[in-house]
């Protein structure tokens, strides 16, 4: 039987674009949420029971619309949660259920379901990847697990595994990719070694440049806290281009990623860049967008307070 552990890389739904008619949600007397324009007319209606706290009147923000719960009666639909729609009404698709609510984006992509099946939508609800799967985890390192055949194990825990079935790798242009021999720049998937997936144009390349250079200042911020003695050789980070410019995001998203090759954004670092290439800010949880500089500096002061309070971490900071 097999088991496949995951790391949940939260990124969330960022709105860039401009002049995009104002929407609300608005409750009914019976607490059902839908959609309407500013001046009252409804796009959505009022169908939706929502799981989140939201007011009435709460603007919609991002892209698309997203309403966090089952429509009134409806069936219950395997593996899926909530509705996604177009800001003029279109339903786009149902988010694959992911720790208690929808999946999150992970790598500029998030999992939907349709007829049972898992497949990928973008930020805009664009279908990347078809659902022609029974599991798919989310991305990592351009790599994704996918089985069919499989299913939850039979429990009673809070926490389940997908087992059994036929197992697979793809990667984003949907092709199955087998295991290769372990080298320097393998990526590990489910204890297996893959070649490494990512390709840049002169352009992407320059970008990552700038991050490269920062390399050992970076990783010493990075693993100040660790808790294991890591060599020099382990002590450094892996940075990719995991989102392009597209319509509503004019940026390239950079992700940082640990000696493991595995997502180093639970500590918020990830990066835009501006589609000239010029501007770099950090992303923060909230949206927030800070300027390289200003971060790096904020960095440094968290990363020296640290080593402060904790004299015998094991991977110190240069003097």
């Amino acid at each position: 039987m097999k088991k496949i552990l995951f790391i949940i890389s939260f990124i969330p739904m960022l709105s860039f674009s401009q002049d995009k008619e104002i929407l609300k949600y608005f409750k009914s007397k019976d607490s059902l949420v839908g959609v309407k324009t500013q001046d009252g007319k409804i796009v959505i209606p009022a169908q939706f029971k929502i799981f989140s706290y939201l007011k009435d009147g709460e603007l919609v923000k991002g892209e698309t619309i997203y309403f966090d719960g089952p429509k009134r009666d409806e069936k219950q639909e395997k593996n899926a949660w909530g509705y996604v729609y177009d800001r003029k009404g279109n339903f786009l698709y149902r988010p694959f259920f992911y720790d208690n609510g929808a999946d999150y984006f992970s790598e500029g992509v998030r999992r939907f379901v349709k007829n049972g099946k898992v497949g990928f939508v973008d930020r805009n609800g664009t279908v990347i990847i078809k659902p022609e799967h029974d599991f798919v985890s989310s991305f990592n390192y351009g790599y994704a697990a996918f089985c069919d055949g499989c299913d939850w194990e039979k429990t009673e825990e809070e926490h389940k595994a997908i087992v059994g079935g036929t197992w697979g790798v793809m990667n984003f242009k949907e092709e199955i990719i087998k295991p290769v021999s372990k080298s320097e720049n393998t990526v590990e998937v489910d204890g297996k070694y893959y070649p490494n997936p990512f390709r840049y144009n002169e352009k992407e390349k320059t970008i990552l440049q700038f991050f490269e250079k920062q390399n050992k200042k970076l990783s010493e911020l990075y693993y100040v806290n660790h808790y294991n003695k890591l060599s020099e050789h382990d002590k450094k980070l892996f940075f990719e281009i995991i989102e392009r410019p597209k319509k509503n995001f004019p940026f390239y998203q950079v992700n940082i990623y640990d000696y493991r090759k595995a997502d180093a954004g639970l500590s918020g670092n990830k990066f835009l860049v501006s589609e000239d290439g010029i501007t770099v800010m950090a992303l923060e949880y909230d949206d927030e967008k800070i300027p390289f500089d200003e971060w790096l500096k904020e960095q440094q002061k968290n990363a020296e307070k640290f080593q402060k309070e904790h004299p015998d971490n094991p991977n110190k900071l240069s003097k």
